[in-house]
């Protein structure tokens, strides 16, 4: 008797446990699933970003390039036929733009932008920066080879050394403060050295505005990246996507200032970004003319009927 009363006594209390645990084990199952939502919407952010990302920095459209040239008669729209040679897709274009600038950056970018801003200080995203920059030498080292900016390419394998080095890893710019100055140069540029045109403007969707033969240039570029081929994939969309998170951080009064000054954004975005490129590579071709082992060089490739552009024909030949 004392033996069946102890186990019908004991019965209510194994499933008091039981009910317990089962609560426990629910409650326990929605904070995972509640997590495992966290996570996913980060990757999405993330990965979003990180198609967007790894675009040359020179490449990419600064905002303040707009108040440099809103409507400049370069590129001047207005229905003109000039209008057309260069940007002969604009009504898509400027869907595509639509969607990158109002949906992608102001619900995807911004957000994670400005929340990565109050987290870190500006001296790290700073350092960030610099690292990215530091990782972009090959890039800029290879393409001041070929265009023939011989000064330019040392300039730059000096500035890895010494960032690398005293800079720890990067993260400290120390050649600047030793008068080594970046010699930026990427293949779209390389390419407008030699003569090539810039070919029609062009909007994709979730990268920087380019032209069709900057979009050649940065297919080439991205096979100049040495990290690319050791990481795994998503840990380069991961890396992508926390370079591109940080430089939108660091800029966001800019942009912001920049959005709210403009009456034509879209207009004011690509007129920037064309001008932007066109000094650029007219700034390369007089830098390399300037060098004296170029101008050996051309002389001997002008025996061989060769041509090549120079600073006088602004690089575009065909």
């Amino acid at each position: 008797m004392n033996k069946g009363g102890r186990y019908r006594k004991a019965a209510p209390d194994a499933a008091a446990s039981a009910a317990a645990h089962e609560r426990r084990s629910s409650v326990l199952f929605e904070r995972r699933i509640g997590q495992l939502a966290m996570v996913v919407m980060a990757a999405a952010c993330l990965t979003l970003a990180g198609c967007a990302a790894r675009f040359p920095s020179e490449l990419d459209v600064r905002l303040s390039d707009t108040r440099i040239a809103p409507h400049h008669d370069e590129f001047a729209t207005s229905g003109s036929s000039e209008g057309k040679d260069y940007d002969p897709w604009e009504p898509v274009n400027e869907q595509v733009f639509s969607f990158n600038h109002d949906l992608v950056d102001r619900y995807g970018m911004k957000p994670v932008a400005t929340a990565w801003a109050h987290v870190l200080p500006d001296l790290v995203t700073q350092g960030l920066l610099n690292v990215f920059d530091n990782l972009e030498v090959p890039k800029r080292f290879v393409n001041n080879m070929l265009q023939g900016r011989f000064q330019g390419a040392n300039r730059e394998l000096t500035r890895f050394l010494v960032n690398s080095t005293v800079g720890v890893a990067g993260v400290f710019d120390v050649a600047s403060s030793f008068g080594m100055e970046k010699s930026y140069a990427d293949f779209g540029q390389t390419l407008g050295a030699y003569g090539m045109g810039p070919g029609p403007y062009l909007m994709v969707p979730f990268l920087q505005p380019l032209t069709l033969r900057d979009g050649i240039g940065y297919g080439v570029d991205s096979l100049l990246d040495p990290i690319g081929y050791f990481v795994p994939f998503f840990a380069n969309i991961a890396r992508s996507a926390v370079k591109r998170v940080n430089e939108r951080a660091h800029n966001l009064a800019l942009y912001q200032d920049v959005e709210e000054s403009s009456l034509d954004l879209y207009a004011s975005v690509r007129n920037g970004y064309l001008q932007r490129r066109k000094q650029s590579i007219e700034k390369a071709v007089i830098q390399r003319d300037n060098e004296t082992e170029w101008s050996l060089l051309r002389g001997l490739l002008s025996d061989g009927n060769v041509s090549i552009g120079t600073a006088d024909d602004g690089g575009d030949k065909f």
